[in-house]
């Protein structure tokens, strides 16, 4: 039973930083693309249909709903920061928690984190080819037919093949290389911005400060209840964190990406809100029009269909955006759970040529696609933000707990606060999976339990740490 509860030494999970079978990551991103990734991995269509769902509960008070959400979040990234920055390695929560809580706790985050990352990149990828009809049918007026574009099962769906197609696309540029990625989630976020911006330029053409009044007619439940629903449009700031081993300077550059991500995705939150409340009153946001909500609004505003042709292609290139950035976030944590002997071994080898784990790559992107093209996610979707959460939990504990057992590491960032900071961070945690459906927790139960089967079958035996000590 102590085998099970056992860590790896801090200073072994940083010096194996970079080293898989057959080859080595190469360090190519700096503070810039770390950024960006993170970024690119938060902003993606929550944005763009959250606010139909959201500003009912809360009517113009969901600007501060978003803050509340934001400062939320926030204690569990200045966990994650400090984390990043002391143990930058691509495991990112997974190998705090071996570092700090144990192996069989170190398990459970990289489990949840399979949940986090594989399943919601294929439910996002389900909904690709939703958001391509919308921008082809603004622009061009016809459709791609729903056999190809919704899962067996749903409104005439055969295979999801649009889904299937954007998870390709995604796996063909990170077969390219860390640099490359990195390269083209740039460019995507680049211009995911830069249509939010111009979403809310046009909003504001059409503003009205009447829309503000009253400002809170729900109250504080009504902003408390659209806080909890806002908060996930926040999941992803730790995206950066996974890049830890092809990081230039991960030491000083994660923990910055990190918190610089949260800001300016918070930023262009309250901006896009308070633009589109103003635009029009709360009381005509319909949550069952949450897809074309953003759209609906410029195109109210100009009395033009052009401006929503524009936002349309916006959602489409947020969705590309994700996937790419989040496929490769679960490749690196795949590749330092394979180093640690925990899943087979082929996820950590590395092409020499390419430097990057090509057959791992390849692997994930099979998985992606069949759950995304075949299977309709439903209430496993889900389960993913509990999984994340619970991840969050464990870095805001882990920061605690490497503080007293190992005060002499180098911390280019510490979690202000502390340990407040990490402490009100478990507790958000806690309180808003305590606010989560009944069904998420049974398939989130589910999940584990299958977790801890794969464990002691193949992960407890292969530990390349028990191994060692048995040695």
């Amino acid at each position: 039973m102590r085998q099970l509860w056992r860590t790896k030494p801090t200073d072994e999970i940083v010096g194996e930083a970079g080293h898989g079978e057959g080859g080595e990551l190469r360090r190519t991103m700096g503070l810039w693309q770390l950024t960006l990734f993170s970024v690119g991995a938060t902003l993606g269509t929550g944005i763009f249909v959250i606010l139909g769902q959201a500003v009912p509960k809360a009517g113009p008070a969901v600007i501060l709903a978003f803050v509340m959400a934001a400062i939320t979040a926030l204690f569990s990234a200045l966990s994650y920061a400090e984390l990043a920055g002391t143990i930058p390695v691509s495991g990112s929560s997974y190998s705090y928690a071996y570092a700090t809580l144990g192996e069989i706790v170190a398990w459970v985050c990289g489990w949840c984190l399979m949940l986090e990352y594989a399943v919601s990149v294929a439910a996002v990828a389900v909904g690709w080819g939703q958001y391509l009809n919308a921008f082809l049918q603004d622009l061009f007026g016809w459709q791609l037919p729903a056999a190809i574009t919704h899962s067996p099962g749903e409104s005439g769906g055969v295979v999801n093949v649009t889904a299937i197609l954007i998870v390709l696309l995604a796996t063909w540029v990170l077969l390219g290389g860390a640099s490359e990625s990195a390269a083209a989630n740039v460019v995507f976020v680049l211009i995911k911005v830069a249509v939010l911006l111009f979403f809310c330029v046009v909003a504001f053409t059409a503003f009205q400060a009447q829309n503000f009044t009253p400002f809170a007619p729900l109250g504080i439940a009504g902003i408390t209840a659209a806080a909890s629903q806002v908060f996930f449009s926040y999941i992803g700031f730790d995206a950066a964190s996974t890049a830890g081993e092809e990081a230039k300077n991960p030491r000083r550059d994660l923990p910055l990406a990190i918190v610089l991500s949260l800001v300016i995705v918070t930023v262009v939150y309250v901006l896009v809100a308070t633009a589109a409340v103003g635009a029009m009153p709360w009381t005509e946001f319909n949550p069952e029009t949450t897809e074309a909500g953003l759209a609906l609004i410029v195109n109210l505003a100009t009395g033009a269909t052009w401006p929503g042709v524009i936002v349309s292609f916006g959602a489409v290139i947020a969705i590309a955006s994700v996937v790419l950035t989040v496929m490769y976030g679960q490749t690196r944590i795949l590749f330092a759970m394979s180093r640690d002997g925990l899943i087979p071994r082929v996820f950590q080898k590395v092409n020499p040529r390419r430097q990057v784990p090509v057959a791992n790559t390849l692997i994930v992107a099979s998985f992606v696609s069949v759950l995304a093209g075949l299977i309709p996610l439903g209430q496993l979707a889900e389960a993913t933000s509990i999984g994340t959460l619970f991840a969050f939990a464990i870095v805001n504990v882990g920061v605690i707990v490497l503080r007293r057992t190992r005060p002499d590491l180098p911390r280019d960032f510490k979690t202000p606060f502390f340990p407040l900071t990490p402490v009100l961070g478990v507790i958000m945690c806690v309180v808003v999976m305590a606010g989560l459906a009944g069904v998420t927790w049974v398939a989130f139960l589910l999940w584990l339990a299958v977790g801890f089967g794969c464990y002691f079958l193949y992960g407890y035996r292969h530990s390349r740490l028990r191994t060692e000590m048995q040695s």
